[in-house]
């Protein structure tokens, strides 16, 4: 059975995936913003010191255009509804080391969602 997702007139998203960063560590970003209007978001990406939080503010400003485009939303009335953080496929390398053994090294990826809700409705 296949479950589709309802469309929600009043939420757009954005979708983030392969982000070569680890899970974790885009999780610590990503419930600091959860439930905050897109500006204070704003405001909060771009002062926050990790690496996390320039692909999650591209994120944050690709809904927020998705949402001003295609649904007519102003930005004054969004608000971030729902951010996930799901894991993704590790590339695993190989690094050599003594004697020719090898040792694997894994390379994690995550997968982002960013969703917008107007609450002009």
């Amino acid at each position: 059975m296949i479950k589709r997702k309802k469309e929600n007139l009043d939420e757009v998203y954005a979708l983030g995936q392969h982000i070569r960063m680890s899970a974790h560590k885009a999780r610590r970003v990503i419930d600091q913003i959860r439930g905050r209007s897109y500006e204070e978001t704003l405001m909060i990406l771009e002062l926050m010191p990790y690496r996390a939080c320039y692909p999650i503010l591209k994120l944050v400003y690709s809904a927020a255009a998705n949402a001003s485009h295609n649904m007519g939303f102003k930005e004054a009335n969004l608000v971030i509804s729902k951010a996930q953080v799901n894991e993704g496929a590790a590339a695993k390398r190989l690094k050599p080391r003594a004697r020719g053994r090898s040792y694997l090294i894994k390379r994690p990826t995550c997968h982002i969602t960013i969703v917008l809700k107007d609450i002009s409705f």
